[in-house]
């Protein structure tokens, strides 16, 4: 691609065409639909919108772990996420090997960093309190702090083992010892959710938030527990997390009619759930959002302007002239489409999302 180029003709989310101008990975400009004339022109007729590049809060992206893990350009770039954040699969013990392997990805990547210092070597990691190790913790946010945005605390049953939620009163420590705020995956008890929404202070996520089981963020009759009500006040943060276990239609449909809102909408990805589904990609998690109706402004936001506030970096989840030339190229089609939850329930949407191309700091790739 030359080092100029425009997207011409090409739709924003609110419907208007415009051109945009990209020069030495910038955009330059963004002007009129048909007027845009410098380098390479690329015509998409009215046909694709541009949005932000998106950005996935949850993904899982060392290669090495099995079942918890892939390569970051397989979840990144090349199914339309130009940024991912992986969410815990590494401790203080590996992450210089994650952000080693990340060095050879075209996608942009942040972290959260495991509170337990063997990070997802083993799924139970947080059943042995000696795992969690401050000193380790803190040696490893002051050397690479420009790439960790946060620490990451499974909080369930089957990771956290006999110690309750105790792992997560250390992570509480840790968020206020090193500023950092907390992404806390939520599951099957013990603990009891209520115990872990006391917890949880502002800025902190809660992913996972649609799951369908038993110990979940809503009351047997459908409505939102007074705690996440009482956290969502505090400035708690909820992010979908959809994964192969953490995705209901009927919590979604359940929050959606109690007007709990999702802030950022996230896959969970990694290479099982990559390759053999419920989740498969990005626009696909997206794709059921815009079945359960909620408006394709919001759900875009939700992985461009959204995520990009939370993170800090505001530019990410913007389109304007003088920034990184960061977007996500994508239609939607009419297609009747199978959509499968985390439960195994399936749905069929009328419409779909279909990611057609990329720019990632500046270099246009089609998908």
């Amino acid at each position: 691609m030359q080092e100029c180029y425009v997207l011409q003709n090409i739709k924003l989310v609110d419907g208007n065409s415009v051109d945009i101008i990209v020069e030495n990975k910038k955009i330059q400009n963004i002007v009129p639909a048909g007027t845009g004339s410098s380098g390479n022109v690329i015509d998409f007729k009215h046909k694709v919108i541009v949005s932000s590049g998106w950005i996935d809060m949850h993904v899982h992206a060392f290669p090495e772990f099995d079942p918890y893990g892939d390569d970051v350009d397989e979840i990144g770039y090349k199914t339309g996420v130009t940024t991912i954040v992986d969410a815990g699969s590494t401790g203080a013990d590996q992450l210089p090997d994650l952000i080693n392997s990340c060095k050879k990805s075209k996608t942009n990547v942040f972290a959260f960093l495991n509170i337990s210092r063997i990070g997802l070597k083993r799924i139970d990691e947080l059943s042995n309190l000696t795992w969690l190790d401050e000193v380790a913790l803190k040696k490893a946010i002051a050397e690479h702090q420009e790439f960790i945005v946060g620490l990451k605390a499974r909080i369930s049953k089957s990771v956290v083992g006999p110690n309750g939620v105790k792992p997560l009163k250390v992570a509480r420590k840790f968020s206020k010892d090193t500023g950092l705020p907390l992404m806390v995956h939520i599951g099957s008890g013990p603990p009891d959710i209520n115990e872990v929404l006391d917890l949880l202070e502002k800025k902190d996520i809660i992913t996972h938030f649609l799951n369908g089981k038993a110990n979940n963020l809503f009351d047997k009759a459908g409505k939102p527990l007074p705690k996440l009500l009482d956290a969502i006040k505090r400035g708690v943060h909820l992010d979908v997390g959809h994964g192969n276990a953490s995705f209901s239609f009927q919590t979604a449909e359940q929050a959606k009619a109690h007007n709990i809102h999702f802030d950022t909408i996230s896959t969970d990805i990694y290479r099982k759930n990559r390759l053999h589904g419920p989740v498969y990609n990005m626009a696909s998690v997206l794709t059921k959002f815009l079945y359960l109706g909620y408006p394709l402004k919001e759900v875009i936001d939700a992985v461009t302007v959204k995520a990009a506030e939370w993170l800090n970096k505001p530019e990410l989840g913007s389109i304007s002239p003088g920034g990184l030339a960061n977007l996500t190229l994508f239609s939607i089609e009419d297609s009747d489409t199978k959509l499968m939850d985390s439960e195994g329930e399936e749905r069929t949407a009328e419409q779909k999302i279909v990611v057609k191309g990329v720019v990632i700091n500046g270099e246009y790739i089609e998908c």
